[in-house]
């Protein structure tokens, strides 16, 4: 057994059930044993999560402790008839993790004696508890931002805004390395917080993993997802109503069904996972189009992954305001080798990515007229047998083991 071990704090583990989150600590913890380094897990107790399943725990390595501490969710534990005070969902609605957390991390601590503590955002409670067990134990402390904690405008409501920014400079002042999953975000943090020395960023960006993926596709199905004909298009997913609007691809879907386009027969949208399916199914019939995009409930993973192999093509939302931020679904659908339809910013990371993967199809997310455009010319292409997905070989320079690899590296290079 290695002496060198690391505390991992992170909301999304086992058995939560989610999007492509909580691929980035779970892969984290299963690869580091390759580099010699013996991860911890220090999360949630499964009662917090609004979902779970079990379909990802076989994952989890054998013999890794796993330490899960009591934590509820402030809107369905403490609240009345849904309602709560602010203050009891600061800074965020999973607070109440951070007492148990901080106890059974100084646990874990004195009986481990690991040489680091590693606390990844979202959800923000996890490096709140990171930062704690920093000041206690004196360990260094690695800080894995998979979204900025604070951008101009997010999060939107102005007092978690403030009280986010606190927490963030308190998190910056005390942390050894702050890592990034761009180099946008990098940047802008290293803008921010001058005083801190260049070695304190780093850039890891998501992945897929290859391991996932040959598993989905054993005994996978290999009839397409629709009839002969029908087109499908699908987004796996949480689909975040502010950061990826998808109002303006629906009054194009709308626009084409008016004009005779398209129909139900001809194309089907699955919006898989969506995290606000009540508000989406209302949006989908105002707009009219209740008939070509339907609303799915969450998969287990190995599902999800065969549903975007069979698919004929995969969509991507991601807004202007999160132009420093890279979906990790984007390396997922890469390695799927299906088509990426992208609605977002032509100046965003996620556009520079695509660029950098030859994948061509991309539309403002803002601009119906445009999009409409590109449905029409990427459903021309399809009929014809001429649409096609990212190559293997650039899809390959995405894999979480490598991705491991830059992390195991930062480790060694930690103060002792």
């Amino acid at each position: 057994m290695t002496d060198k071990r690391v505390l991992m704090i992170a909301y999304h583990y086992p058995p939560v059930r989610t999007s492509s989150g909580i691929q980035r600590t779970l892969k984290f913890s299963e690869y580091l044993r390759d580099h010699a380094w013996e991860p911890m897990i220090l999360t949630v107790s499964p009662r917090a999560y609004e979902a779970v399943s079990n379909d990802q725990m076989g994952e989890i390595p054998t013999g890794m402790v796993v330490e899960r501490a009591f934590g509820l969710d402030t809107a369905r534990h403490l609240s009345l008839k849904g309602r709560y005070l602010r203050w009891m969902a600061q800074p965020d609605r999973w607070v109440s993790w951070w007492p148990m957390g901080v106890i059974r991390g100084m646990q874990l601590i004195r009986r481990y004696r690991p040489k680091a503590i590693f606390a990844t955002f979202p959800i923000a409670t996890a490096p709140m508890i990171g930062l704690t067990l920093h000041k206690l134990s004196g360990l260094p402390l690695v800080l894995d931002f998979r979204d900025g904690m604070t951008e101009p405008g997010y999060p939107v409501n102005p007092s978690t805004w403030k009280i986010h920014r606190r927490l963030e400079s308190r998190l910056i002042a005390a942390c050894s390395r702050a890592i990034f999953t761009t180099r946008a975000t990098r940047d802008m943090y290293a803008e921010r917080y001058p005083d801190k020395p260049a070695s304190c960023w780093a850039v890891i960006e998501n992945g897929f993993d290859e391991d996932n993926f040959r598993d989905a596709e054993q005994g996978l199905d290999t009839r397409r997802l629709g009839p002969e004909g029908q087109m499908v298009l699908v987004h796996s997913g949480v689909l975040y109503p502010a950061e990826r609007d998808p109002r303006a691809f629906f009054a194009a879907l709308q626009a084409m069904k008016t004009a005779g386009e398209i129909s139900a027969a001809s194309l089907r949208i699955i919006l898989r996972a969506t995290g606000t399916d009540d508000y989406y199914s209302k949006l989908l019939t105002e707009y009219g189009i209740d008939d070509i995009v339907v609303i799915e409930p969450v998969v287990a993973y190995r599902t999800a992954l065969q549903e975007m192999m069979r698919a004929d093509g995969l969509l991507l939302f991601q807004a202007a305001a999160c132009n420093k931020q890279i979906p990790a679904k984007l390396y997922e659908y890469a390695r799927a080798g299906k088509p990426i339809i992208a609605l977002t910013d032509f100046a965003g990371n996620t556009a520079g990515t695509l660029n950098t993967l030859q994948a061509p199809w991309i539309a403002d997310i803002t601009d119906a007229g445009k999009i409409r455009e590109m449905l029409g010319t990427i459903i021309a292409r399809w009929r014809d047998g001429t649409l096609q997905g990212v190559e293997r070989q650039l899809a390959d320079t995405c894999s979480r083991r490598s991705r491991t690899a830059e992390l195991a590296r930062l480790l060694d290079s930690l103060p002792a």
